[in-house]
């Protein structure tokens, strides 16, 4: 029998896989990482542009659902290619509703800037 980790190992463990995760993301994925460039130069304007918390919580965390939307829609897509490399219907409607999450994502981040911002200029 296995052995499960329990306590703080579990938790080394686990954020351990988590950035690998990001890792692998970063190296296969184009996507993720023009999505990580854009939060390293909005994150740091959401902090500069939001006039309080609430406004500041809003902007970083509508570009933190783009991350999440991409790492999840990654996954996606591996255990897609995995199960086949062949067209298949069903592939395509998995691949092409985490596409659609990723864009709703980032239409959400959209809004909540422009609603933001337009106050201010």
């Amino acid at each position: 029998m296995k052995h499960q980790h329990t306590g703080i190992t579990r938790i080394i463990k686990a954020v351990g896989y988590s950035f690998e995760g990001i890792q692998a993301t970063w190296i296969n994925e184009a996507a993720f990482r023009q999505e990580i460039i854009a939060c390293i130069i909005f994150i740091p304007l959401g902090f500069y542009l939001g006039d309080t918390g609430i406004e500041q919580a809003l902007l970083i965390s509508s570009l933190l659902l783009v991350l999440i939307t991409e790492l999840l829609n990654s996954a996606v897509e591996a255990v897609a290619d995995c199960v086949s490399q062949d067209w298949d219907p069903l592939i395509k409607r998995a691949k092409d509703i985490g596409a659609a999450a990723v864009l709703i994502a980032i239409c959400y981040s959209t809004v909540v800037w422009v609603l933001i911002l337009k106050t201010k200029f």
